[in-house]
C-alpha cells in the first residue's frame, strides 16, 4: 500500500495496464464509447486491418478487466452485442484527450491515421477530413 501522496502506487495497475496497453484496446473501448452496443463483425468493419483472432482475444481480456460487456440474445441466428461498462466509460473519458492528442500529432507531422473516418465531424474544426482520421466523439 502507498501512503506517500507522491507517490503512485502501481499495484492495482498490474492487470488493467497489460490489458489497455496493448495495441488494439484503446480503440475498440473508443469505438464502442462512440456507437454504443456493436456486434462483432460491425466492430470488424469500424477497426480496419483488425484480425478477427486479434479482436476476438482483446474484447475478451477488456471483458475479463470489466471494461466492456457483452450480450447473447438466444436468436437465430444467435446475435451477440458488446458495450462498454460504467468503468469502460469511465477510462473512455481519460482516453479520448490521449487519442486526440496523437490524432493532432499526427496531423502535424503529415502522418495518416489508420482508421478511417465515416463521419465528417470527426474534424476538430467541423471541416471535412482531407486525410484518414478517427471519430473521437
Amino acid at each position: 500500500m502507498c501512503e506517500d501522496s507522491e507517490t503512485l502506487c502501481v499495484c492495482a495497475f498490474g492487470g488493467i495496464l497489460t490489458s489497455i496497453s496493448k495495441k488494439w484496446a484503446l480503440l475498440i473501448i473508443n469505438k464502442l464509447g462512440v456507437s454504443g452496443r456493436l456486434r462483432f463483425n460491425d466492430l470488424m468493419a469500424e477497426l480496419d486491418g483488425i484480425s478477427p483472432k486479434t479482436l476476438s482475444d482483446t474484447l475478451k481480456e477488456l471483458q475479463a478487466e470489466g471494461l466492456i460487456g457483452r450480450e447473447a440474445f438466444a436468436e437465430t441466428p444467435p446475435r451477440v452485442e458488446y458495450f462498454l461498462t460504467g468503468d469502460g466509460s469511465e477510462l473512455r473519458k481519460v482516453i479520448v484527450p490521449l487519442l486526440r492528442w496523437a490524432s493532432d500529432r499526427d496531423n502535424r507531422n503529415g502522418d495518416r491515421c489508420e482508421v478511417v473516418c465515416r463521419r465528417s465531424t470527426c474534424h476538430p474544426k467541423g471541416k471535412s477530413c482531407t486525410k484518414k482520421q478517427a471519430s473521437l466523439r
